[in-house]
């Protein structure tokens, strides 16, 4: 790709966020859990609302999917810096703009993006 720099502007902003989102997210489970650690409270049986339990699981899940989406917008990065972004890892063909406006981290075209000739 000829100018990456837009994307890299994208990716880098994204990447802030992200970074941010799991800073809160690591912080709300931990206060959480030593709530949950100080209390003798039996909220698995509490008939108001979601237990705590469910709400910490929520929490990981949202986690674990902010640190892959950080780990995707990190290796996009990667790409631009060796010059290979922009084009599919499966076929080498050149990725679409548009697509790399929705999801600038993809590393493929929309064909192999959908699994169907991987």
């Amino acid at each position: 790709m000829e100018d990456a720099e837009p994307f890299r502007v994208l990716l880098e902003e994204e990447r802030d966020r992200k970074v941010k989102l799991v800073k809160a997210l690591r912080s709300d489970i931990t206060s959480v859990s030593r709530a949950r650690q100080d209390s003798n409270v039996d909220d698995e049986h509490d008939p108001e609302g979601s237990t705590i339990a469910f709400e910490l699981s929520q929490a990981e899940a949202l986690l674990e999917q902010s640190r892959a989406g950080l780990e995707e917008i990190n290796a996009a990065l990667e790409r631009i810096a060796e010059g290979s972004y922009g084009r599919c890892q499966v076929c080498g063909a050149a990725i679409p703009e548009a697509r790399l406006e929705a999801r600038p981290w993809t590393p493929f075209c929309v064909e192999h993006a959908s699994g169907r000739r991987r």
